[in-house]
This record gives structure tokens, sequence and C-alpha cells, in this order.
């Protein structure tokens, strides 16, 4: 096995399976591995490429890996879907991997550290603890309109109904609606704390890193943004440039054009990264984004509508001039 010069992975939880060619792309290693003996069969390897598909865990085995001195590459899945010569298996799929890491058009994702695995995690805990309070509140409505209460939509209307459960001398409630009502509104208010202290802890981790205050800079890019791009984009150099950032969080219309014919169909955005610089739409922010714009330094003047997507693509344009600027 000293010849080896390229290794497919293709991980999973308790069994990982490997296919390795020489510098010829010959077949030299095809073998099934259990997670015990993953990092004993890679350290009696000399350095060597490995690809693997970016799913889960697949971060913390690039990071053991590289820890052994391999060159590890992660892919997006469905680019090495077109690799796969036949049925889907283990095997199929570590040889489409070891083909698909050695094209030279192929597109990689960063190694994520430790810490931006936390900070993504703060991100995506955030959405189901915002999931769940809507879920909460829309039950206590539901089944409030069963016994005719009901209250205007948001926050304020929620806290109506809140003194409704709360206030035991209203007859409208039964007693036994008014018990399970109380688990409801009690499971709310813990919800409640739950997101607030998510981000305090958002708030501080955009402030930790020198590249998350500098984000901050720009206007419409506040730390729950900053948090977010630091987290999710390990190393900004993958991009060439702002747009294809913009593209890879989804600001380009979908195409399913043939025989010449260009069919685009609309644009899927990650609310997560483009719906807090959506927020930048009262006159003050578009005051304060001109005058950003026509620093010293900045690129070009501001010429866009600040609610469109246009805007959005400027400003990770600008994010992405940022984090470069902070590599060098």
């Amino acid at each position: 096995m000293g010849n080896v010069t390229t290794i497919g992975l293709d991980i999973a939880k308790n069994v990982f399976q490997v296919h390795g060619v020489d510098a010829d792309g010959a077949a030299v290693v095809r073998q099934r591995l259990t997670r015990g003996r993953m990092l004993k069969f890679f350290a009696k390897l000399p350095p060597c490429l490995v690809g693997i598909e970016a799913c889960a865990t697949s971060h913390y085995w690039a990071r053991e890996l590289v820890a052994l001195g391999h060159d590890v590459k992660l892919m997006p899945a469905q680019y090495v879907k077109p690799y796969v010569k036949r049925g889907k298996n283990d095997a199929a799929d570590a040889e489409a991997i070891c083909e698909a890491v050695i094209r030279p058009t192929m597109r990689f994702v960063g190694i994520k550290s430790p810490e931006q695995q936390s900070a993504m995690m703060l991100h995506r805990v955030r959405l189901i603890l915002n999931r769940q309070g809507t879920q909460l509140s829309n039950a206590m409505r539901a089944h409030l309109a069963e016994f005719g209460i009901t209250a205007p939509i948001g926050r304020n209307g929620i806290e109506q109904l809140l003194d409704v459960i709360a206030d035991p001398t209203d007859e409208r409630v039964p007693a036994d609606a008014r018990f399970c009502l109380e688990m409801l509104a009690a499971q709310l208010r813990i919800v409640k704390e739950q997101i607030l202290e998510n981000d305090r802890r958002i708030l501080a981790s955009a402030r930790e890193t020198e590249l998350g205050r500098r984000l901050m800079e720009i206007p419409g890019v506040g730390p729950l943004l900053a948090s977010a791009i630091v987290a999710t984009v390990p190393d900004p150099a993958i991009f060439r440039s702002g747009r294809n950032l913009a593209a890879w969080i989804g600001l380009v219309p979908r195409q399913n054009s043939s025989g010449g014919k260009e069919r685009l169909g609309g644009i899927y955005t990650w609310v997560l990264l483009s719906r807090p610089v959506l927020s930048v739409t009262s006159a003050k922010a578009r005051t304060s984004l001109k005058r950003w714009s026509l620093e010293p330094g900045r690129r070009g003047s501001l010429r866009l509508r600040v609610d469109t997507p246009a805007f959005v693509k400027r400003t990770h344009d600008r994010c992405h001039c940022q984090a470069m600027q902070q590599d060098r």
C-alpha cells in the first residue's frame, strides 16, 4: 500500500469504505473499515490525497486525517454523484469520490474548525427554538379560539392570550383547558429565555474574532449575519469574488435549460445569510449606507436599492472583500 496516492473515502456512522489508486490511476486498495480501525489504517499510509463527501461528521474526519499528514478535500455530494458508474453502494461511492477528487474543475468545501462548527450550532439551535416558539404560540391561539378568545397577530396578541391563561377568574376557559394551556405557556417562557441567551452567545461569538468585528462595520451586517458568515465560510479564498459567494448562498435563479433554450426558475436564498441584510430598508439606514460607500477605500458608490437581492449581493461582495483582507 506504499504506492497509494489518492483515496476516496465514503464515511458513515460505523462503517467506512476506502478506494485507493496509484499514480497511474490503477486501483490498489479496496477495503471496508470499522470506526475503530479508521485512524489506525490511515496512520500507516504515507501522506496522500483523500477525498470525502461534505456530509455529517465529514469535518471531524477531515481534521483527524489532516493531523496525520494527509491532504483532505471535501466535496459536495451532488458533485460526486455523476461519477458513480453503477448501482449505489459503499464501494461504488468510494470509487466515485476517488475519481471526482482529482478532477481539475472540482469545487471543494473548506474544512471547518471546532469553533466554527460550534458557532454554526448556535444558529441552527436558534432556528429550532424560533420554530418551537411559533409552534407553541399557534397552538395556544388555536386552543383559545375554540372558546371564542382571539387576539391580534404578533407578540402583543400573544401577551394578551398569556394574560387570559394566567387569570384564574376568567370563566371563559374551563379548568382542564387552562391546565393544558398553562403547560404550553410555561414552555413558551422557557423557549423565549433560551432564545435570548442564544442571541447573547451569538453576539459574543461575533465579537470574539477580528473578522466578525470587521464585518459588523458594514451597514446591514449585524452580529447575526457576521457570526453566520464566519461560521459558514471557513476559507473565503474558495470564492473568487463576492459574486461567487452570493451565488453560493443562492442569489441566482435555478436553471433547467436545454437545447439552447434558457429556462430560469425562481431565486432560492439561504434565509440565514440573506434576510438580515434585507432588513436594511429605512431611510436612516440608506443614508448611513451611502455615506459608508463613499468613504475612502470603499469600492464604488451605491446605486442599488437596499431591499432587493442585488443589494444582498453587493453586501456579500463587501463581506468577501473584508474576509480576504483579513486573510492577507
